[in-house]
């Protein structure tokens, strides 16, 4: 059926009639460093996120604002700085009245849908499974929010499934990775995919009078590491390169244990003391990432064949990195540059430079004033965040960028240092230096450290 609709629509020769009015496909990717082909990282195979970067600018030093999902798509969604845990979203129900970015669109006349996990929980709702509809992360902003679960029964099962519907349950009894033979949909993303394909559809053919903003969100490569055993072939025999400064820092710092990582089953091996499981580890995450940009490549192909791409901004975002070993951590959850960093590509009809590449600093919270932008909507003064499309044109410029997790403890990205400043002390790294974030010289700099307080305080009261 749905390859009806698609080769109808084809054959009528559909194309957007809403020309003044862009619609919005915005591609979230979990847990995915800046480690793809397009970004330089030669032996990872991602052809179709490669193919939007030469078709829209590629931002090489972009920045979330927390290093987890639920505090960083706060971010993304309300274009501000705010709390940092993952029910930011729950909890800016009970304080905050400004819309978020869908809200924004849907009130200017767009259709708002979400598939998979856009907001914290896929599906954008809560409860104990994440299937309560009285309980929305995110009211107002969708006209629909899906999440296909199929036999993984609920959006909690299917955050963490591994093939054919099994669901974590006590994640030591979960193997850490797994590759399975079969299609896309034996695990959840591929019915993710699947259900925005739908919706893709339904929304072209509605699309000469009514724009819209599709936000997808991918699950892969979050743990556990699942995914299609097609897309581990690319990685066989692969030589990695080394893992960079994969020792433990010296001294208080925002290094942690890699909890999250640690407590599934890892058949007593430790990727820190166990360089061949290292390996394997980092290649079952490359799978994953390859897993990701194939669904990404078939939203960007139904795109085509609906006749949009001309029409439609185009956003992939990954809600922040992941450490692959170093610092001696593996998963998110530091303040290092490494759970802090993610890809940011973005594509837009009239784009005068495709396939250009910024180092200009970014942050996730632009996002929003980016897409009022360049849709022609009213700027959403009420955000943090700035456009970022006089950077894209070549007359703007980007700023400090400023992170923050577990309470107090936030950091500042310039240039040349990132600050952490915690309640009882401070970390200050030089990326002018070999040494990077593994030598803290914030004791011989107090001036830098000073003036980087300041601004971080000023900017994050």
């Amino acid at each position: 059926m749905r390859f009806l609709i698609v080769f109808a629509l084809t054959c009528l020769g559909f194309t957007a009639l809403s020309s003044d009015r862009p619609n919005v496909l915005l591609i979230c990717i979990d847990d995915l460093r800046p480690e793809l082909n397009c970004y330089g990282v030669d032996y990872i195979h991602s052809p179709h996120i490669d193919r939007l970067a030469a078709s829209g600018m590629r931002f090489n030093r972009h920045y979330v604002q927390a290093p987890t999902c639920g505090a960083s798509r706060y971010a993304l969604m309300t274009g501000k700085y705010g709390p940092s845990a993952n029910d930011a979203l729950f909890k800016r129900i009970e304080g905050v009245s400004t819309p978020t970015a869908p809200e924004w669109f849907r009130e200017n006349g767009y259709i708002t849908v979400s598939v998979g996990k856009v907001s914290h929980h896929p599906g954008g709702l809560g409860g104990p499974d994440w299937n309560d509809e009285a309980i929305i992360e995110m009211p107002g902003a969708w006209v629909r929010q899906q999440m296909p679960v199929g036999d993984w029964l609920h959006p909690r099962g299917a955050m963490h499934g591994l093939a054919h519907g099994e669901i974590r349950t006590n994640a030591g009894d979960m193997d850490l990775f797994q590759l399975e033979e079969g299609y896309d949909y034996i695990y959840p993303d591929g019915l993710i995919t699947d259900t925005a394909l739908q919706e893709l559809n339904e929304l072209a053919a509605a699309n000469d009078t009514e724009p819209f903003f599709l936000a997808v969100g991918i699950i892969r490569p979050h743990l556990p590491f699942g995914a299609p055993a097609k897309y581990m072939k690319h990685y066989e025999g692969v030589e990695l390169p080394p893992i960079a400064h994969p020792e433990k820092p010296e001294g208080k710092t925002t290094w942690h244990k890699s909890g999250e990582f640690m407590k599934y089953n890892r058949w007593g091996r430790d990727p820190n003391t166990d360089s061949e499981f290292a390996d394997e580890v980092r290649r079952h995450y490359a799978a994953c990432v390859t897993y990701a940009d194939a669904q990404a490549g078939r939203l960007l192909d139904r795109l085509e064949e609906l006749g949009l791409s001309d029409n439609t901004i185009v956003v992939l975002w990954g809600d922040h990195g992941w450490h692959l070993g170093e610092h001696a951590i593996w998963g998110k959850h530091a303040l290092f540059e490494e759970s802090l960093h993610s890809p940011l590509i973005v594509r837009y009809p009239g784009m005068t430079n495709p396939g250009s590449a910024t180092e200009e600093i970014v942050e996730t919270i632009d996002l929003f004033p980016t897409l009022a932008d360049l849709a022609g909507l009213e700027a959403p003064e009420f955000t943090d965040g700035e456009s970022l499309k006089p950077l894209v044109e070549g007359t703007g410029k980007g700023r400090p960028a400023i992170s923050y997790y577990r309470g107090d403890t936030a950091t500042i990205r310039t240039d040349r240092y990132r600050m952490i400043l915690h309640p009882d002390h401070v970390e200050l790294y030089d990326h002018q230096s070999e040494a990077g974030e593994t030598k803290n010289i914030a004791a011989e700099n107090p001036g830098i450290v000073a003036e980087l307080t300041a601004e971080l305080k000023e900017r994050r009261p």
